[in-house]
């Protein structure tokens, strides 16, 4: 099982941008219904930041999104829209409550 977490903060007239490629990503998982995935997207109160924290839980290890036309549109030209890079922490659970 893997945990991570991204941030990033992207340029102040592309966060509705950015959001639209994060609604079709759930929108394409909705549909699909991968199994071993816990994702969640966040934006944070400057409209500007955004924290994704996904859990990894297949038996394989791979990650689904990986497989994602969606996601892969998301993330292909996400340096253009951003202001802080993405950056990626590895998370080690502690204790949660319906994650």
């Amino acid at each position: 099982m893997k945990r991570v977490m991204v941030q990033y903060r992207v340029k102040a007239d592309r966060a509705g941008e950015n959001q639209q490629y994060i609604e079709r990503v759930f929108e394409e998982l909705r549909q699909n219904s991968p199994i071993g995935l816990r994702y969640a997207s966040f934006k944070q109160s400057d409209g500007v930041t955004f924290v994704h924290i996904a859990s990894v839980e297949t038996e394989n290890g791979e990650n689904p999104l990986s497989k994602s036309p969606a996601f892969l549109a998301f993330q292909a030209r996400i340096s253009d829209r951003c202001e802080v890079q993405p950056v990626a922490t590895d998370l080690e659970e502690v204790g949660s409550y319906h994650f």
